[in-house]
């Protein structure tokens, strides 16, 4: 994936995988987020931590336009101030109550987020339909050697058998996500080809990675 010397994106997910009013956890190299959509359709990066005992952000809720903690119930804007204590339904919460976010973008059917102050935006995918995301106990070296390719300037892996199906990774802690894309005209039936082809690479780069270690 791009990256310059401001900041870098990473791809976190599938858009059709966070549907209005729902939150999930995800990971970029600054640590653990709650990765949420509002119930109008915007998409936020919040830290994966409440500020007020620590419970993960990624366990909540969404009602409307914010994210709530299941704990306590503390909510937080999509800029990452709290916007309501249920115990203290009267307080309007101080700006120093807060959580750290990140920027998302969304762009053919993946959402990123930034790390640090990216200079340009994340690449234009519009050529491929993303079809699935899984995770790898395998680095993308050993995905890459599993797929018969190198990642190119856009962070895509073509796999060498199957020059239509590409893989988007993104490194996580002690394993890989990758979200699996095809070209745009490939049918139904190829689309679960592609499924079954990525599986095989795993297994590949998983067997490849013991073989490593």
């Amino acid at each position: 994936m791009p990256s310059d010397t401001a900041g870098s994106w990473t791809p976190v997910a599938l858009s059709a995988d966070l549907p209005p009013a729902t939150v999930i956890p995800a990971w970029t190299p600054l640590g653990a987020i709650a990765l949420w959509r509002s119930q109008s359709g915007r998409a936020s990066a919040s830290s994966d931590r409440c500020p007020h005992r620590g419970m993960r952000l990624s366990h909540g809720f969404v009602r409307g336009e914010v994210l709530s903690c299941i704990y306590h119930g503390w909510s937080y804007s999509s800029e990452g101030g709290c916007v309501r204590i249920p115990a203290h339904p009267d307080l309007v919460p101080p700006d120093t109550i807060r959580v750290a976010v990140q920027r998302v973008e969304e762009s053919d059917g993946i959402v990123w987020v930034a790390v640090g102050e990216p200079a340009m935006p994340p690449p234009r995918l519009d050529h491929l339909v993303p079809i699935r995301s899984l995770t790898l106990n395998a680095d993308i070296a050993a995905i890459e050697a599993a797929a018969g390719g190198k990642a190119d300037a856009d962070g895509l892996i073509q796999v060498a058998d199957c020059p239509w199906v590409r893989l988007l990774p993104a490194a996580q802690i002690g394993c890989t996500l990758i979200h699996v894309l095809v070209e745009q005209e490939r049918s139904v039936a190829d689309r679960v080809t592609a499924s079954r082809i990525a599986e095989a690479v795993r297994r590949r780069a998983e067997a490849g990675q013991k073989d490593v270690a």
